[in-house]
C-alpha cells in the first residue's frame, strides 16, 4: 500500500526531480506534487510525494527528516487529511460595509 509523504522547508527553487531524486534512494517514488504559487509561479517550499510503500516511506522520514538540503533542513513526515475549510475562510467579509 502507497503512503503519502509530506516534504517541507524545500528550497523555492526545488523542482519536482529533485525532490524525487531525495526521495528514491529509500524506496520507489510513486508521484511528486511540487506545490507552486498561483501568482508568481514558484515553488512554495513544500510538496507532497507517494511512496510505493509504508516501509519505504518510513525510510525516507527517518533519512531525510531535518537532514539539510540546499541550505535548509527539510521537513519529511507522514501526510495528514487535508483538513475541510468553513465558509467563513473563503477570503470573503472584513472591510467596511457599502450600504
Amino acid at each position: 500500500m502507497s503512503t503519502k509523504l509530506y516534504v517541507g522547508n524545500l528550497s523555492f527553487d526545488a523542482t519536482e526531480d529533485e525532490v524525487r531524486s531525495i526521495l528514491a534512494p529509500h524506496g520507489p517514488v510513486n508521484e511528486v506534487n511540487l506545490i507552486m504559487d498561483k501568482v508568481t509561479g514558484r515553488a512554495r517550499g513544500f510538496a507532497f510525494a507517494t511512496m510505493d510503500t509504508q516501509e519505504a516511506a518510513t525510510a525516507a522520514i527517518q533519512a531525510l527528516n531535518g537532514k539539510d538540503w540546499k541550505g535548509r533542513a527539510l521537513t519529511v513526515n507522514e501526510a495528514r487529511p487535508r483538513e475541510e475549510r468553513s465558509d467563513s475562510s473563503r477570503g470573503y467579509g472584513g472591510g467596511r460595509s457599502r450600504n
